[in-house]
């Protein structure tokens, strides 16, 4: 057995079925049913993580031409910096596949609010987000006349979403039944139709299965993929931290926008009542980001007289107006994460800006903008019943 099937061979699975023959240079598989002068097409879902790179390579050395298909959500951006999605474009050249981005925008805040499968721990639909994907890479497959499609998944590697139940689920929700292959696990999964047709040979595909990379990690090597990623999603859903915040965001809106929901990924949040929130940044970045996301009628305040952080009120006590109990709370709150001296019984100045159609108040200038409250610094644990966390 070679290295490379060796390792497809690890990682829980029962190691079934026989050595694969591992072609040498120049060499071509003599056991395909494909014939190797007709390169046939497959679509892969690539995240850019270890899995679905693995898998691309997987379908390439058996003569397959491939095309990949990377999806975005407002949950999921691969151009964030984090989680397993980063760096897209360079992993398709790397691979050298064409690539085509879609994005899931309001038709997935839709599915979000009441998903037909339930969520995990967080606030992720892993089921409902997954079919929508391959219901993407479904339209990829059709406009390039591609035989089927492909993936990273590993049997039992995710809890909800990778167990062999969901897999069939998602395939049915995604009208991808006996279409989808994912040659990681595929010999442990139930034959597709590609095996079926003679498109690809079970000893050709993986038994990896469960959490641990051990097997994907040597497959790297073998396939001299430099610098593999760690493990782990792109997913902001499925930390359950963000997950309160979106969960109380979808319970008191009744149809996020992508705003509200760019909002969430900075600050801290804080809910006063049905109506209204706040929320205030961390460091200068997250207080550029809030001041660009203001919308007319938000309410911006910011220490005058001291370093501190942008906070924005959101909502209304009826009539459109944010209630003054609401400002002078907010003002107590953004002084408490400012530089501003604390137990002192000193009052200092927040200037609050309402944000107005054209932009702020004042044209725009910070000098003229607003008014200015004083207030003091709120004491320790005296706003954390609003905070969500």
């Amino acid at each position: 057995m070679s290295d490379m099937m060796a390792a497809r061979r690890e990682g829980g699975g029962n190691g079934a079925g026989p050595a694969a023959y591992e072609p040498g240079a120049g060499e071509s598989r003599s056991g395909n049913a494909q014939d190797k002068k007709e390169k046939k097409k497959v679509v892969a879902l690539l995240s850019g993580g270890l899995d679905s790179q693995l898998a691309v390579r997987m379908m390439q050395d058996q003569g397959f031409e491939v095309s990949a298909v990377a999806i975005k959500t407002p949950f999921c951006d691969f151009d964030c910096g984090r989680g397993c999605g980063f760096e897209i474009r360079e992993r398709a050249d790397d691979l050298n596949v064409d690539l085509k981005t879609v994005y899931l925008g309001d038709e997935y805040v839709e599915m979000l609010k009441n998903p037909k499968y339930g969520r995990g721990a967080g606030f992720n639909p892993c089921i409902d987000c997954r079919a929508m994907m391959f219901g993407a890479a479904k339209k990829r497959m059709e406009e390039i006349g591609a035989e089927f499609v492909i993936s990273g998944e590993v049997l039992g590697q995710r809890p909800m979403s990778q167990h062999g139940p969901a897999l069939r689920t998602i395939e049915k929700e995604s009208r991808l039944e006996g279409r989808i292959v994912r040659p990681l696990s595929a010999a442990l999964l139930p034959a597709t139709d590609p095996e079926r047709d003679g498109l690809i040979r079970r000893e050709d595909m993986g038994t990896i299965r469960g959490r641990t990379r051990r097997a994907q990690l040597r497959m790297a090597e073998q396939y001299a993929i430099e610098d593999p990623p760690n493990a782990g999603g792109g997913c902001l859903l499925t930390d359950p931290q963000f997950g309160r915040k979106t969960r109380d965001l979808f319970d008191h809106t009744e149809t996020p926008t992508i705003n509200d929901i760019d909002l969430l990924k900075v600050g801290r949040h804080f809910r006063f009542d049905e109506m209204t929130k706040l929320v205030t940044g961390r460091n200068k970045d997250e207080n550029g980001v809030i001041s660009a996301l203001a919308l007319p009628g938000d309410v911006l305040l910011e220490a005058r007289d001291h370093m501190g952080p942008v906070s924005v009120i959101r909502g209304d006590s009826g009539g459109g107006a944010i209630a003054d109990y609401h400002v002078s709370l907010a003002a107590s709150i953004t002084l408490r994460y400012s530089d501003a001296p604390k137990g002192q019984d000193a009052k200092w100045a927040v200037t609050v800006r309402r944000v107005r159609g054209g932009g702020e108040d004042g044209g725009g200038d910070p000098a003229a903008a607003g008014r200015v409250v004083h207030a003091e610094p709120a004491a320790d644990g005296s706003y954390a019943r609003f905070r969500i966390k």
